[in-house]
């Protein structure tokens, strides 16, 4: 991994505002997933704003949970929330997803942001970055699955 920044993107065809209420809705990212990472979320489903935090139960190998803290928020356009755990001694990554319209549909990327993570020099020299990006794809062809429908 070259850059801070890994993304993907994929045309979806549904308006942004039906992909971001389910973005922005963190009881809902368990089902969208595609890194098969995400347990579920520690609190009611309830849509997030600039500043929200929300707990996700996770496991990779082993069971753990994280802290994430809502970083970007412009409503209908992007959602983005910085990852940490073990109270902040750990992590720093940031998902964002930024909704652009296009004909047919919404262009949506999905970024895996390490810029500001504790771990990142390890990260981008271990096997994580080529894991994560297929996770990323699988990710968004769940969200077309999702709201295609």
């Amino acid at each position: 991994m070259d850059s801070d920044i890994m993304t993907v993107e994929r045309t979806i065809s549904a308006p942004p505002e039906q992909i971001f209420a389910l973005l922005s809705d963190a009881g809902r990212h368990q089902g969208f997933d595609g890194s098969g990472t995400v347990r579920g979320t520690r609190a009611e489903s309830r849509p997030l704003t600039l500043g929200t935090t929300f707990g996700m139960a996770m496991h990779m190998g082993v069971g753990y949970r994280t802290s994430n803290t809502v970083v970007e928020f412009e409503q209908d356009r992007r959602i983005a929330w910085k990852t940490t755990g073990l109270k902040g001694l750990v992590g720093g990554r940031i998902w964002r997803y930024e909704l652009e319209p296009v004909e047919g549909g919404t262009l949506v990327k999905e970024s895996w942001d390490v810029s500001q993570d504790k771990q990142k020099f390890f990260l981008k020299r271990s096997k994580m970055p080529a894991a994560t990006k297929n996770g990323m794809r699988r990710t968004l062809e769940r969200i077309a699955e999702a709201v295609e429908r």
